[in-house]
């Protein structure tokens, strides 16, 4: 497997959170239209970051990129990335797991909002899933349904299929693109793999819980009935709608590649 095969590995995060955010809620037309974010700058992309407002911390988290070739420019990488995945993971699953444009900018995007109370829908690299959110009446609320876990099981799979080692090894050859749009973001100063780093810890401190997670409607969305769980991330939101288990294979993941990034 070569640098530009491996991007998809570097969608780890990225993937945990299109396994279920959009379909969270009772989903319109509108919101499953594709998004065209191409011709859009990166501050209009959907970043939730205050660009200068915020202090940038000193790097953390050095991380030695090592470029096996000259790279594209951020919006010059779109083919070169989209046909190595293509190649490793087949056309087919390609085209049905991601967005062809924009991946760079979407994957920082979306990383740096997860631990964010949003993470936008529309500057996911992966498509949501496409199946409707699985819900059991409970008394006056709901339950997330027995049969919700499943719907993630392609996502999933994917994730349990990455080897760590090597993603690790791909995100330092990469890692020149993704610093780039992360200050194209809105980060100057900022190191993107500090924000991984950071978005890796939050979705890792997700709680277990043993009870089925209650939930009540507002309109036409979901919202937990514990107030405590509702005020968490958009991280760690996606990784209690996931179910447990599905959940404890991502963090397990996540933990092998912050290790090896860390």
């Amino acid at each position: 497997m070569n640098g530009k095969q491996g991007l998809i590995l570097a969608v780890l995060l990225a993937i945990t959170a299109a396994a279920g955010y959009l379909w969270w809620m009772q989903r319109t037309e509108t919101e499953t239209a594709p998004v065209v974010v191409a011709a859009e700058t990166a501050a209009q992309q959907g970043s939730i970051a205050s660009p200068a407002a915020e202090a940038e911390p000193a790097i953390e988290h050095p991380l030695e990129a090592t470029p096996a070739e000259p790279l594209p420019a951020v919006d010059d990488s779109d083919s070169v990335i989209g046909n190595a995945i293509a190649r490793l993971i087949g056309d087919m699953q390609w085209r049905a797991f991601f967005y062809p444009d924009g991946l760079v900018r979407r994957i920082v995007a979306t990383v740096d909002n997860l631990p964010r109370h949003d993470a936008p829908v529309k500057m996911w690299p992966v498509h949501p899933v496409g199946s409707w959110f699985d819900t059991v009446a409970a008394g006056d609320d709901f339950i997330i349904g027995p049969n919700n876990a499943a719907r993630y099981a392609r996502y999933v799979d994917l994730v349990k299929a990455v080897d760590a080692t090597k993603l690790a090894a791909v995100y330092r050859r990469l890692y020149p693109l993704f610093q780039q749009a992360y200050r194209d973001l809105g980060f100057p100063k900022g190191y993107f793999n500090d924000r991984v780093v950071i978005a890796i810890d939050d979705l890792l401190a997700t709680p277990e819980l043993a009870e089925p997670l209650r939930l009540r409607q507002d309109k036409v969305r979901y919202q937990f009935a514990d107030p405590d769980l509702d005020g968490r991330s958009a991280g760690q939101k996606i990784m209690l709608r996931i179910g447990p288990e599905n959940a404890r294979i991502v963090k397990a993941k996540l933990r092998e590649f912050r290790r090896a990034i860390g």
